[in-house]
């Protein structure tokens, strides 16, 4: 029997043991789904922190449960920074980071040092899914000569493929076994060893023709949010010098049943996809001689939201006689997007850096969020502020950054002195709402 029905008998049979390598805001929810329908996983990452928390049976993510996890090690799966057990899996699932450097240029390091991490433990039979988003042409680039350097052979010893994580943290309509999975392979053979590992937890598979037809897709989808993102944003900065309320006009123009999707404004974009991804067609773009002036331009809009924001807080106080350096602003919600505690690329941080470097006196206040975290290139020895009738009268600003359903706007229009809101939650006519 070839190497590749072996694999396929396998999950049909629920017989596979499954790698996740890398347990993060898409690692998690993917062993949580791979074990609930009976497979044996093994969850990988260097952070020795993070797999000793799962193999307590504690969760450090807010919208995974840590009863979750719990039941996942009672039921057999394994957290582990030995690379080694590599060779006890059938697929190898990798779903490491891909940020930008400073130079905004893909950052491959992670999925490039982990792809080694796991080359020696490769055998035959297994198959290899990168996760990850990035450049087209970074499996057949980047992954396929690492797995083939010890001799073994794509699409007939081992199997290749690239599948795009599509996970929304917080959003209660979809979860992993709901959202559609692009696959694609980086042989017919590799592509059939990859329909066989996701078919039993994923409702619906969508195969395509190539690795870079997935890695594409999966660009597509996030630049086609920057860019509309990135128009609504631009609107918002006409309609403001129009006097016009932009959350009033797509509000009226979602009424339309046909042709119009609603985007909203906001502070900036944040999350691991939306601010990045865009820079990872553009950077291999230029390989092809092919300025992407488009997708470039909206994420000039984007990256300059939270300077926007901030000159409205400036001029805020200025008409309160107030100056911003040594007033004490409070920002409302500092994960990137509302009801969740992911902090990653947040327009919040950025906002704060700007009024402190500005001399404001800042803090925070968000309830997913106790205690600021350590970032790699943000530093704030800050905790949340909890929102009292006495606490908003000590601020001489509020910013409402990320507009989490846990705050309560009745209490907070009613005695801040002066609110930015940055996300429309409150009507234009309140003597104290500056909008941004």
């Amino acid at each position: 029997m070839s190497f590749l029905n072996q694999l396929i008998n396998k999950f049909n049979n629920k017989n596979a043991n499954i790698a996740i390598v890398g347990l993060g805001y898409v690692g998690l929810p993917l062993m949580l789904r791979y074990n609930d329908i009976g497979f044996k996983v093994i969850g990988f990452d260097i952070d020795k922190n993070k797999t000793d928390k799962l193999s307590q049976g504690l969760s450090y993510i807010e919208h995974i449960s840590s009863s979750k996890i719990q039941k996942a090690i009672e039921t057999g799966f394994e957290a582990t920074t030995d690379f080694s057990r590599i060779s006890e899996c059938d697929a190898i699932i990798l779903c490491v980071p891909t940020p930008l450097n400073k130079y905004r240029e893909p950052d491959m390091s992670f999925v490039i040092n982990t792809t080694d991490m796991v080359k020696p433990f490769l055998r035959q039979g297994q198959v290899v899914s990168l996760e990850s988003t990035t450049y087209p042409g970074t499996t057949e680039e980047e992954l396929l000569p690492r797995v083939e350097e010890n001799g073994l052979k794509v699409g007939e010893d081992v199997f290749l493929i690239y599948s795009p994580e599509r996970e929304d943290p917080g959003n209660p309509d979809f979860e992993t076994r709901t959202i559609p999975k692009v696959i694609g392979g980086h042989t017919e053979n590799c592509l059939r060893a990859g329909i066989a590992v996701y078919q039993p937890a994923i409702d619906r598979v969508v195969p395509v023709s190539s690795t870079k037809a997935a890695e594409m897709t999966k660009l597509l989808e996030n630049i086609h949010r920057a860019v509309n993102i990135g128009l609504v944003n631009e609107m918002k900065l006409v309609a403001d010098k129009m006097g016009i309320d932009i959350h009033e006009v797509i509000r009226a123009a979602a009424t339309k049943p046909f042709g119009f999707v609603p985007y909203y404004p906001g502070p900036g974009l944040g999350g691991h996809c939306i601010p990045i991804d865009p820079f990872y067609l553009t950077w291999k773009a230029r390989e092809y001689g092919i300025n992407t002036r488009f997708i470039e331009l909206s994420g000039e809009v984007n990256s300059s939201m939270p300077d926007y924001v901030v000159t409205k807080t400036v001029l805020a106080l200025n008409k309160a006689n107030k100056s911003i350096n040594g007033s004490r602003v409070l920002v409302l919600g500092i994960a990137y997007k509302k009801n969740v505690d992911d902090m990653r690329e947040s327009p919040s941080v950025h906002i704060m850096e700007k009024l402190r470097d500005l001399g404001a006196l800042v803090e925070y206040s968000d309830p997913h969020v106790p205690v600021f975290p350590k970032m790699r290139e943000h530093h704030f020895d800050l905790t949340s502020q909890t929102i009292t009738k006495n606490n908003l009268k000590e601020f001489d600003c509020i910013i409402l950054a990320t507009d989490h359903d846990k705050f309560d706007y009745n209490l907070i229009i009613n005695n801040a002195k002066i609110i930015v809101d940055t996300r429309g939650k409150y009507s234009p006519e309140h003597n104290n709402v500056i909008k941004a």
